[in-house]
C-alpha cells in the first residue's frame, strides 16, 4: 500500500506543479499581445489544451512584433515545459497495474497504435525506485521553469 500512496502523492505533486505553472502562461500571453490580464485568461481557458496554450506562446513570440530578448525568453519556457509534458501525460493518462499480490508494480499506457493489419496497445512500463526518481526529477524541473516565469514577470515589469 506504501508504493500507491507514494505513487498518487507524487502524480498529485506532478499535477499540482504544472497546473500552477502552466497558469502563468497568463501573463506571457498578456506581455505578448500587450494586453491586460483579464483578457489574457479569456485567451488561455478558451485554449483548453496545454499544446494550444503553448501553440499560441510560440507563434507569438516568433512573429516580427516581439521583442527579441522576449521571443528567446519564451521559446525557452515553452521548450522546457514541452520537455517536461510527457511524463505529465503518461501518469495522467494511464492504467496502474498491480501484482498478484496487489502491490503497485506497472503502469500501462492508454495508448493504441496501428500497426498494418495489428494493433498494440498499453505499453507496459515497471513502476520502481527509479521511476518515482523520475518523477521528483520533473517535479523539479517544472519548478525551475516556473521560476523562470516569475523572473521574467519582475524583469518585464509584467502587471500581476
Amino acid at each position: 500500500m506504501s508504493r500507491i500512496n507514494d505513487v498518487l502523492m507524487l502524480v498529485g505533486k506532478l499535477n499540482y506543479t504544472w497546473t500552477n505553472t502552466e497558469s502563468l502562461f497568463i501573463y506571457l500571453i498578456a506581455h505578448l499581445l500587450d494586453t491586460n490580464k483579464e483578457a489574457a485568461t479569456v485567451i488561455f481557458l478558451t485554449l483548453n489544451t496545454t499544446r494550444a496554450r503553448i501553440d499560441l506562446l510560440e507563434r507569438l513570440a516568433k512573429i516580427s512584433s516581439t521583442p527579441p530578448d522576449s521571443k528567446v525568453a519564451v521559446l525557452e519556457i515553452t521548450s522546457r515545459m514541452t520537455r517536461e509534458q510527457r511524463l505529465r501525460n503518461k501518469y495522467n493518462h494511464c492504467i496502474y497495474s498491480f501484482d498478484e499480490a496487489g502491490v503497485l508494480a506497472s503502469t500501462q499506457l492508454m495508448r493504441i497504435v496501428d500497426m498494418n493489419d495489428n494493433v498494440k496497445y498499453g505499453k507496459v512500463e515497471a513502476l520502481d525506485d527509479e521511476e518515482l526518481q523520475r518523477i521528483q526529477a520533473t517535479i523539479e524541473a517544472i519548478k525551475e521553469v516556473n521560476r523562470s516565469i516569475w523572473a521574467f514577470i519582475r524583469l518585464k515589469n509584467i502587471q500581476v
